[in-house]
C-alpha cells in the first residue's frame, strides 16, 4: 500500500476542481472514500477547504495526471522524493569527568593492542589525549605504563562504535595506499 499525499482532503479538493480524473482514482490516491470524493464534487464535503496543488508540492507530475485522465483504470502514483539529511555540525567536545579522564590512557592501550594499524594521531584524536602520550604508551615509555590496564573505550563511552569504525576504515585505506606506493 502506497503512502497518502500531504493534506489528502485539500489535495482531493484540488484534483476534483482541476482534473478530469474519476472519483475512484482520486479516492485511491488520497486514501479517502469514494463517497467523500463525490461529496467534495457536490460541494457538501470539505466546505471552505482550499485546494492543495499536488504538482507544486512535488507529489504528482502533470504527465502522471494526464496519463490517468486518459485511462480511467490507471491509478495515480505518488511521486516520492528521497531527501538525504546530512549532519554537518562539528563534533562538540563533551566534558569528561575526572574519574573517566584517568581511563583515557587505559583506552589508548586497548586500541594499540586491539587495532595496531591505527596511527598514534588517530588514537590521540579518538581517546582525547596527546599524540606524544599515545606514542609513549605504544613504546611502553609512558610514565605510568606499569599501572595501565587495557579497557574498551566504546564500552566506557569515550566515543561511539561508528567513530571507531570510521577510524579503522581510514587506517585500512592508508595501509592500502602505502602498499601501492611501495610496489
Amino acid at each position: 500500500m502506497s503512502n497518502a499525499p500531504l493534506m489528502p482532503m485539500a489535495t482531493a479538493v484540488w484534483l476534483v476542481e482541476n482534473t478530469s480524473l474519476t472519483f475512484k482514482q482520486i479516492s485511491d490516491f488520497c486514501k479517502l472514500h469514494q463517497v467523500e470524493i463525490q461529496g467534495i464534487a457536490d460541494g457538501e464535503v470539505a466546505k471552505g477547504i482550499v485546494g492543495y496543488n499536488p504538482i507544486i508540492a512535488g507529489q504528482l507530475s502533470r504527465e502522471e495526471i494526464k496519463l490517468s485522465s486518459d485511462d480511467p483504470n490507471r491509478p495515480l502514483a505518488l511521486k516520492i522524493n528521497e531527501i538525504e539529511i546530512e549532519n554537518n555540525e562539528k563534533k562538540i567536545k563533551k566534558y569528561i569527568p575526572l574519574s573517566k579522564r584517568q581511563d583515557k590512557p587505559d583506552s589508548a592501550l586497548w586500541l594499540i593492542k586491539q587495532h595496531s594499524n591505527l596511527k598514534d594521531s588517530q588514537i590521540a584524536k579518538l581517546v582525547g589525549i596527546t599524540k606524544n602520550s599515545a606514542t609513549a604508551i605504544r613504546n611502553k615509555s609512558y610514565w605510568n605504563f606499569n599501572n595501565l590496564s587495557a579497557k574498551d573505550p566504546v564500552a566506557m563511552g569515550l566515543f561511539t562504535q561508528k567513530e571507531l569504525s570510521d577510524a579503522l576504515e581510514k587506517a585500512e585505506r592508508r595501509q592500502k595506499r602505502e602498499k601501492k606506493e611501495k610496489e
